[in-house]
Parts: structure tokens; sequence; C-alpha cells
């Protein structure tokens, strides 16, 4: 029991040091990049570092499989140069039994990562689109979905608008009971507007059957509302972009997908991307187990029989090929040709049956 702690605790020692240096790194690259991006005399230099480590968990989260894998290797050459591996297996204790420490953390890795790391990568990736788009475009769009319909916010130098509509189609081009409101640049509502159905088109919403009440103060509204059988009302809202904004899972919390999904399906949009990637998100500590097999089999051998470089860059190769392989059944299953079970847990468990007969290969021939 000694033995699997000792392992254990050196391989999350090795977990710990190639995060550290992994997010140095990629604080400097993207640190250069949010300097690019946006004027530091204008935002500050703070507001910049602060943006770029609200990108740093999602970048960390991404990299995770090869975070374990990097470690496995570190763990098992340094194991074997030491030749502590032959003296474990002179003690009588198998090879293969020494890589259960490396995938127990691996295994409780994943499960943090998931129920832990997963809603506040979610929340950082929120938060950095809210203040990016604040600083680049004053923070005149937003949207958001709840149990009551979609709801969205446009903006323009004339005013702001706040948009609501029971549900829409998967192309969010046709909206459905759509409630618009304007408001002046000053904040004050000047009319709203109701429809019983709206087209999003270029630069414009395609009012069909819309009644517009004025909202100026000493105003009647009902005795000048004006009702319209279609009515063109300028937009800076594309369909593009509320399917993007809709359509990316990674900046909701596993927590709330579930319901975030029945919701999406509610409203009419396809959930079939947040399904698969839920699913992906379930079978993450599956595939970084796998990672650790893939990684201790080929780097398990004593030093002194050479070809560690060779080894090492094998077992990135197949790391690498395993995640392509990954994110490649990611993309057949959000485009639904193939079943989304499939897509998510078919490649985590391929690679651990894969891993396994490698190891047992490699270790007992």
């Amino acid at each position: 029991m000694k033995v699997h702690f000792y392992f254990a605790r050196k391989f999350l020692w090795a977990l710990l040091g190639i995060t550290g240096i992994l997010f140095l790194l990629m604080t400097l690259v993207d640190l250069m990049e949010q300097l690019r991006k946006f004027d530091v005399e204008v935002v500050g230099f703070e507001t910049v570092l602060y943006l770029t480590l609200l990108r740093m968990p999602e970048g960390l989260y991404q990299l995770i499989p090869l975070i374990v894998i990097l470690a496995t290797v570190t763990l098992f050459i340094n194991l074997s140069r030491t030749s502590e591996l032959v003296v474990v297996r002179a003690a009588g204790r198998s090879a293969i039994v020494s890589v259960i420490s490396p995938m127990t953390v691996a295994l409780l890795l994943g499960l943090l990562s998931v129920t832990t790391f997963n809603p506040i990568v979610a929340s950082t990736s929120v938060l950095y689109g809210e203040r990016s788009d604040a600083l680049q475009n004053a923070g005149r769009n937003a949207l958001s979905l709840s149990g009551e319909g979609i709801w969205l916010r446009q903006g323009s130098p004339e005013g702001q608008a706040v948009i609501h509509a029971d549900r829409t189609n998967a192309d969010a081009t046709e909206f459905h009971n759509l409630s618009l409101v304007t408001y002046a640049p000053n904040g004050g509502p000047t009319q709203r507007i109701v429809a019983r159905s709206a087209r999003l088109v270029d630069g414009a919403w395609e009012l069909e059957q819309a009644k517009i009440w004025p909202l100026e103060e000493g105003v009647n509204s009902e005795s000048n509302a004006v009702t319209h059988d279609l009515l063109r009302v300028d937009s800076s809202l594309t369909p593009e972009r509320i399917r993007d904004r809709f359509g990316n899972p990674s900046a909701i919390s596993i927590w709330d997908l579930p319901k975030f999904i029945q919701e999406l399906q509610v409203a009419g949009f396809s959930a079939r991307r947040h399904l698969v990637w839920l699913n992906m998100e379930l079978a993450q500590p599956l595939f970084l187990v796998a990672m650790v097999m893939i990684a201790s089999a080929f780097t398990m051998r004593h030093t002194r029989f050479g070809n560690t470089g060779v080894a090492v860059l094998v077992t990135i190769l197949i790391g690498f090929s395993l995640y392509f392989v990954r994110n490649f059944s990611q993309i057949l299953g959000e485009n639904g040709q193939i079943p989304v079970m499939l897509a998510a847990w078919g490649p985590p468990a391929a690679s651990v049956l894969l891993a396994f007969g490698l190891l047992l290969h490699m270790e007992d021939g």
C-alpha cells in the first residue's frame, strides 16, 4: 500500500509541475494576444491581464489529456532511471500493478475536473465574453435563455432594445410571439412592439401582424397604437451570432447543462451538440485513465534498453491520435451521423481497451 501512495504522490507532483509550466507559457502567449487585441492605453494593463487570466482555465481544461500523458511519461522515466521499477519487480510485484496508482489519480482528476473545474471554466468563459464584448462593442448585444422563452438585447447609436420570444427554429431565423421594447439613449422606453411572428434577416427584423404602442410620457399608448401587416425594424443581431452564443456548451456548467438542454428543446433549438458535450464530459475520467495506460506501456522499460526518446515520441503521437479521434467522433455525433452515446463513450472505451492490450503486450509479452 505504501508503494501505491508513493507512486501516486510522485505522479501528483508531476501533474502539478507540468500544469504550472503550461500555465506560465499559455499566460505569456495569450497576454501578447490580448495586448494586440485591446489598446492598453485605453483599457489599462490591469484589465488586459485580468482578461488573460480569465482565459487560462479554459485553456488548461482543454490540455488536461496532454498534461496527464506528459506527467505519466515523466513519472515512469524517472522511476526507470532510478531503478525503482526494477526493485518493485524484484519484490514480486508486477509492473502493471504499479500503474494502478497513477490510474487512480487520473480517475480522481477526471472526476474533479468534471464536477468542479468544469463550472469554473464555464463561469470564467462567460465572464471573459461579457467583458470582452463590453470593451469592444460597449455591451450592445446580449442573449439569454430561460424557461419563459428567449431573451435578446440589441443596441445601436439610437438606443437599446429588449426582445422576447416564446420559441424559434433551429436556425434562429424565425421567432414566434415576439415582443420588442425600444429604449432611448438616455434609458427611457420609447415604444413597445408585439408581433405574432418575426423573421431575422440581414440587418433587420421583419415582423408580421405587428402592433406598436408609443411609451412616451403624456401619450395615451392604446389610442395611439398602430397596427402593421408587415413591419421592418433595424437590428444589429444575426442568426449566426445567436446560434453561436446558444451553441457553445462549454460556456455552461455541467450541473446546469441538463436543464439548459431541456430549455433549448422547448425553445426550438437543436440540443444535439449539448448532449454530445455532456456525455463527453462524463466520459472524461475514462479517457484520462486510457492516457495513463498508454503512456505507461511505452515508458516502463528500464532506460538501459535505450530508445527512450522514441518511446516518448510514440507515446505522445498515440495520445494526440486518440485525442483527434475523440474530437472527430464529437463532430460526427454533433452532425447526427453517429449516435450520441457512441460519439461520446466510444473513443474512451476503445482507448482503454487499446491501452490495456499494449500494456499486456509490453510487460507480459
